[in-house]
């Protein structure tokens, strides 16, 4: 069953077909992206205080339980934020800056310059929206905010660098939240 379908059954419906749920999010098991098949790796709910603010789902070809063999990989790479609460503009920034800064110490202006694209491409979330990252060897990782497609930052070394604020070495949500996505 396609990707658009499942979403459809799961809207319509409340449920998705053979999915995983957190928190009251269920995301399929499977999905297709640009006609690649990627199965869940794991899901991860991002609490702040006693608030739940995301749940994360990881879509990868074949499950993983290393983040230095995702990260290593030149495949492709999924990534799921269903948010549970509003969160401004700001405080994502913030966050992305922050994951960047813990995980690549000595990022590059290139990167840091990415970083920046990124940062203008969030807005202020509610209840309810998503973002997607999609990342395709080749051609880039793709950023989807509420159903916008923002465009496509190129290159591997920023999609490992992205990729590493939810599982590289000082994940902002924790560690806890990137042992749920890898699945351990």
């Amino acid at each position: 069953m396609n990707y658009v379908l499942r979403l459809l059954i799961m809207f319509s419906f409340g449920f998705a077909l053979n999915g995983a749920t957190l928190a009251k999010v269920t995301m399929p098991d499977s999905i297709i992206v640009d006609g690649h098949e990627l199965v869940l790796n794991g899901m991860a709910l991002r609490e702040k205080l006693v608030f739940k603010v995301y749940v994360d789902g990881l879509y990868l070809p074949a499950r993983e339980r290393s983040a230095e063999a995702i990260l290593q990989n030149d495949l492709v790479r999924h990534n799921v934020m269903h948010f549970m609460r509003s969160v401004g503009k700001g405080k994502l920034v913030d966050a992305w800056l922050d994951g960047l800064d813990a995980n690549v110490p000595q990022a590059s202006n290139e990167l840091k310059k990415q970083f920046g694209q990124l940062s203008q491409w969030m807005e202020d979330v509610v209840e309810g929206d998503v973002m997607t990252f999609t990342y395709l060897p080749g051609i880039g990782t793709r950023v989807t905010v509420k159903g916008t497609i923002k465009g496509a930052i190129e290159g591997k070394a920023f999609a490992d660098a992205l990729f590493s604020c939810w599982i590289g070495v000082k994940p902002g949500p924790g560690k806890k939240f990137k042992n749920a996505l890898l699945g351990l």
